[in-house]
């Protein structure tokens, strides 16, 4: 088998939602097609996968640099041994030729399109779902389809405040969502307590609500907001400050008796050994929310993994960000704790697709081969345009 062309193409996130510190009306996604030679019940085989959700498409990187390595490469070097199938770690290798290590940042995002591209490829020449095809890579065993998911949502709106809060997180429950996250530091700390306050009464009690600060806070004030916060025994405080100010996070964790989320701004294996060495995470109650699609895809995704398990953490404390139909076959193949979901945020590619069964909090992903991705209302139209 060969690849016979690459595309990349830059979206548009629908809406005008905020968090703390970012504006996503001009937000984009790259959604990226790897198209082959192998033909499957009368159609030739395409990979479809995209970056992630709240960063920018990364046409320049993709077009300019990783795209013609690939096609430039000999068609058998980027193979598994037995040529049946694309290797995800040596696409990988080569998209990256000729870039040093470290600086890591957007290139991530952009080879991560690549190669979860590769993985849905891959599931559909073998006509199954890529939650299958992850797991039996890496000699795994899915015991179970359900994942326990969280519905993201509680953004800053041009209009409307904790009432629309509240909707928002009543229509998630009306979903079968059990679980929520909403935005904190994007307004005073008296109105994001009322606003907290507002999702509460929806979500019934704090061990099914989580903030998430998206890395605003200095020391100062996220001592005020969690100790503000503390009697409402939140799930989890996420993203408290910059991601990669280890010491705050470590002091955080000193200080606050509740659960710390943080890890999506993290791209490396490298970056999360930092993080569990200096960062002060706690085994057995904080959260790490690396996301292959922003992190070089699911061969650097699951190094992290390991490194975690190294160094005495588990796996099921793993929860990636994303909110997507490809970090849900990630979380179901790799045996996570759960993941994100977006289900009314960052249309098409939020949330999930209707045949996605959604009981009590947990999610099944179909048995349509591949991601799914073109089962999503939306994102379908964009991949049929675009083939």
């Amino acid at each position: 088998m060969r690849i016979t062309r690459i595309e990349e193409r830059s979206v548009k996130l629908n809406g005008d939602i905020a968090n703390a510190l970012v504006n996503f009306s001009e937000h984009t996604i790259s959604l990226v097609q790897i198209h082959t030679d192998v033909v499957r019940h009368g159609k030739t085989v395409t990979g479809v996968a995209f970056n992630s959700i709240g960063r920018f498409a990364q046409s320049g990187i993709l077009r300019d640099r990783m795209i013609p390595r690939l096609m430039n490469e000999a068609p058998h070097a980027l193979l598994t041994d037995d040529g049946s199938r694309l290797d995800p770690a040596r696409v990988l290798a080569c998209a990256m030729k000729n870039e040093k290590p470290g600086g890591h940042g957007d290139r991530a995002a952009a080879a991560g399109a690549l190669e979860l591209a590769v993985w849905d490829l891959n599931a559909k020449i073998t006509d199954e779902p890529a939650y299958l095809t992850i797991a039996r890579h890496f000699k795994r065993e899915v015991h179970s389809k359900r994942v326990p998911v969280y519905a993201a949502g509680g953004y800053y709106y041009p209009q409307g405040d904790a009432d629309r809060l509240q909707s928002e997180m009543q229509q998630y429950r009306e979903m079968g969502f059990t679980a929520f996250k909403m935005k904190i530091g994007g307004a005073p700390l008296e109105q994001d307590l009322a606003r907290i306050e507002a999702a509460l009464t929806v979500a019934g009690d704090g061990s099914r609500l989580s903030v998430d600060a998206n890395g605003r806070f200095d020391l100062k004030t996220a001592l005020t907001y969690a100790h503000a916060m503390e009697p409402y025994r939140l799930r989890w405080f996420e993203e408290v400050g910059d991601p990669l100010d280890l010491v705050l996070n470590r002091e955080i964790t000193d200080a606050y008796g509740g659960a710390v989320a943080t890890g999506e701004n993290l791209f490396s294996s490298h970056d999360v050994k930092n993080l569990v060495l200096f960062g002060g995470m706690r085994p057995k109650l904080d959260i790490f929310q690396m996301d292959a699609g922003l992190s070089y895809g699911i061969t650097e995704y699951v190094r992290m993994l390991e490194q975690l398990e190294t160094s005495g953490f588990d796996r099921l404390f793993a929860y990636p960000h994303g909110g997507h139909l490809i970090n849900l076959h990630i979380a179901t193949g790799l045996g996570l704790g759960g993941c994100e979901a977006y289900p009314g945020v960052f249309q098409p590619f939020g949330g999930y697709s209707p045949d996605c069964r959604l009981d009590g909090g947990y999610v099944e992903p179909t048995d349509a081969p591949g991601f799914g991705l073109e089962q999503k209302p939306g994102l379908d139209k964009l991949i049929s345009n675009q083939t």
